[in-house]
């Protein structure tokens, strides 16, 4: 298959958005694969911040890093993503330039705690609010399961009213694929 599959066209699109010695959000770190792609996309004089409310992400998360000697790029919380205006450090509001969530559940964790449509927008809205100019937040959402059908709903609706005059919203998905697969939506800040 030539066409780049969820997961890659993910990367593609934040490789083109996070540079060297820039800052990035994981919002869901899940099972750290994100994180350490932004740290290593940020370079050493980068940062990244990574976001869950579940200790065994934070420390799977934290395991990987150190495992590909990234852990100095990063700044791990235990804490939703919707507290990342709050915790981020003043500096790096509008310098952050590439922001990825992966909606849903942890993976090979409990599959009942997951995100929340309530949750999301707030951090989308504050992520958006902290992006540089060319900054891109990429949502990969999950909507197989009842709670992530709803959210998607919602995510949807609040993406698709963004005004056109500050940001750049694109849906990329595969449709005729069996069983909801995920889709990509991509808010690039103009």
């Amino acid at each position: 298959m030539k066409l780049d599959g969820i997961l890659p066209y993910a990367r593609l699109l934040l490789e083109k958005a996070v540079a060297e010695g820039s800052a990035a959000i994981d919002a869901t770190m899940g099972n750290g694969n994100d994180t350490a792609f932004l740290a290593k996309l940020v370079g050493e004089n980068g940062r990244v911040f990574g976001f869950d409310i579940q200790q065994q992400a934070l420390d799977a998360t934290a395991k990987r890093l150190s495992e590909q000697e990234l852990t100095e790029r990063a700044t791990l919380f235990l804490a939703g993503h919707e507290q990342a205006a709050a915790l981020i450090p003043k500096q790096w509001h509008g310098n952050i330039s590439g922001a990825v969530f992966n909606l849903g559940y942890l993976p090979k964790g409990d599959k009942s705690i997951v995100t929340k449509p309530e949750t999301t927008i707030a951090a989308i809205e504050q992520i958006f609010s902290m992006l540089k100019p060319g900054g891109m937040i990429v949502l990969v959402i999950y909507h197989g399961h009842e709670e992530g059908a709803a959210e998607k709903n919602h995510v949807l609706d609040y993406v698709m009213e963004i005004d056109q005059t500050i940001a750049h919203v694109l849906r990329y998905e595969f449709i005729n694929q069996k069983n909801h697969p995920p889709f990509i939506v991509a808010v690039e800040k103009r």
